[in-house]
């Protein structure tokens, strides 16, 4: 705006003292100060206010107004509620330094004259932005041009002030203005996005977190492979990025509102060819899968293999390993809903497998240039290479957190390359258990390393065994490694739940009654004195008892049961029956 504007403005109650010939100045700003010398917080454009409380004496206008002339500014505001006339001290040294001077009614608050600036120049700003915003839409749609996202948001955090990042669904950063978002932020703000999403909330969506209040705009597919509005929204819930303001959206007038439309609109744009390379990867994993499955030569499916190596590891001039990876989404009928069949999943769990197979600590759309994912039926299915590199096992254990998981589970993967089960998991846990709400579930499965063509079938075959392990289990994310296959735990998910109730009934219920009777903790102790492989003095160390008491809580449960805890079949039995439990 104009400081002409300001004059125009009956209700701002301003009256000129100097500068006529300097009205077409622009206000980018306003402050209100009375500090002697405010240059520190100056950056050239602002409209000046003070209440004069700097000014003891006559001396003191000159070097007030040559700091601000110097700092910039467009115009000083003095107010009349403190010393009545303005100084003429004052109006000579603004004449001076050709600076406009304006005097402020004592009726009028300077709050007024403020908020009037910032409407104005915000208003200005916006349209400003939405003009550039509309350009880079037609450069970005027309051909490779415009910079990417980032440049849109470097815009709206320079002219509108407002951070600004585009997340995946499950909280990874594609791109931002300024620091990065925390990953732990980033998978918080998705899942509040995806939880108020499912719940058919309008957007925007406003999440609070830590104190700051973000607002969180979905970003549509608008490409080949988008989702017609009218079909159900679990087709597109846990595949479409999102916009997260900081700020409060609720407040705003529509014209901002429209302007971070377009915002999510363009960035859109940049979506649809990020997935058009893809396209790529996909028909790659598709054709290998298509051999592998209708069991072509190990020559041609390897022939394949060296097609694709290329292109998922460019410049690096070794055959890798490969892992297979299987996941699947399955969403149950809810209300009028459409029933669980009628949605294609498969796409759904292909784009989401893409997504969890990036690392978390990589943001920028192009971090996944190294997955291929196809998708027959409602699995998705990704071949994942392993680069010949890391097939070394490593030296000593990667950190605790793995001494202390189950033995066989720590053995199995000690120095093993590549996926593991629940790492892939441990980032995205949050926000897909928001966007999957009360009716989704969302399994998956991982191979072993294979070296060949050869093994890539069993590695299928491994994978999909795997995820069904993974779908016995509760829960809304779940996932099983190759490892498991090798143990009791392959087995325990497909005992029929009447046989599971009727074995650990038997076993089990005998002991339960006995506790609540008596309190005498016998499943507790029957627990640690399998853990402790029958050793009386380590159990008994475990449990705080003495030797003799823990031999009658022993002995009380072979009473019980009928059983005989210094038989391996009876040891083996109790430990599946409270497997199962």
């Amino acid at each position: 705006m104009r400081l002409r504007a300001l004059l125009e403005t009956d209700a701002l109650g301003l009256r000129l003292l100097g500068g006529e010939d300097e009205l077409d100045r622009t206000v980018r700003g306003v402050m209100t100060t009375d500090l002697r010398d405010p240059s520190r917080y100056l950056s050239g454009g602002e409209l000046v206010l003070t209440g004069l409380a700097w000014r003891r004496d006559a001396a003191d206008s000159e070097p007030f107004v040559r700091i601000l002339a110097g700092a910039g500014v467009a115009g000083l505001a003095a107010g009349e509620a403190e010393l009545g006339d303005i100084p003429a001290d004052l109006v000579e040294a603004c004449l001076h330094h050709r600076l406009p001077l304006f005097a402020v009614h004592e009726t009028v608050a300077f709050a007024t004259i403020t908020e009037y600036v910032v409407r104005q120049v915000s208003g200005e700003r916006a349209g400003d932005l939405a003009a550039v915003v509309d350009r880079h839409r037609r450069l970005m749609t027309s051909g490779p041009a415009g910079g990417g996202p980032e440049v849109v948001l470097d815009l709206l955090t320079s002219d509108l002030d407002l951070r600004a990042w585009v997340l995946s669904p499950t909280g990874r950063q594609i791109a931002g203005a300024g620091a990065p978002l925390p990953g732990p932020l980033g998978a918080t703000l998705a899942g509040h996005h995806l939880a108020a999403t499912r719940t058919g909330r309008r957007a925007p969506h406003r999440a609070a977190v830590g104190g700051t209040t973000y607002s969180l705009f979905p970003i549509r597919n608008t490409g080949r492979g988008a989702v017609p509005a009218a079909r159900d929204v679990r087709e597109s819930v846990l595949s479409d990025w999102l916009l997260a303001v900081e700020a409060d959206a609720s407040d705003w007038p529509s014209a901002r509102l429209d302007l971070l439309q377009g915002v999510t609109q363009l960035i859109a744009v940049e979506r649809d060819r990020r997935d058009a390379a893809r396209t790529v990867r996909r028909r790659l994993a598709q054709e290998v899968l298509e051999l592998v499955q209708a069991g072509a030569a190990p020559a041609e499916i390897a022939a394949r293999l060296r097609v694709a190596a290329p292109v998922l590891l460019p410049g690096l001039g070794v055959a890798p390993q490969w892992q297979v990876v299987v996941a699947r989404v399955d969403w149950s009928a809810s209300g009028q809903a459409a029933a669980a069949g009628e949605i294609a999943s498969g796409p759904v769990a292909q784009a989401l497998l893409e997504e969890i197979l990036v690392d978390p600590a990589v943001s920028g759309p192009d971090s996944a240039d190294r997955i291929a994912v196809a998708h027959t039926g409602e699995e998705a299915i990704a071949l994942v290479p392993l680069p010949a590199l890391i097939t070394a096992p490593p030296e000593h254990d990667d950190d605790g957190a793995s001494a202390e998981s189950d033995g066989e589970d720590a053995d199995a993967l000690a120095g093993e390359p590549g996926l593991h089960a629940d790492a892939l998991l441990a980032s995205v846990r949050e926000p897909l258990t928001a966007g999957l709400a009360d009716d989704g579930r969302l399994t998956l499965g991982v191979s072993a390393a294979v070296h060949s063509a050869e093994g890539l079938r069993g590695a299928l075959e491994e994978a999909r065994h795997a995820r069904r392990v993974a779908a016995a289990r509760p829960g809304r994310v779940c996932a099983a490694g190759h490892h498991e296959l090798a143990s009791h735990v392959l087995l325990l998910p497909f005992v029929p739940d009447d046989v599971r109730r009727a074995f650990t009934a038997r076993l089990l219920d005998p002991l339960r009654d006995y506790d609540r009777r008596h309190r005498a903790e016998l499943i507790e102790t029957l627990e640690a004195f399998l853990d402790c492989d029958g050793s009386w003095t380590r159990c008994a160390a475990r449990l705080h008892l003495h030797v003799n008491t823990l031999r009658y809580r022993v002995g009380r449960i072979e009473q019980l049961t009928g059983r005989d805890l210094s038989r391996l079949e009876d040891k083996l039995d109790f430990f599946l029956a409270l497997r199962m439990s």
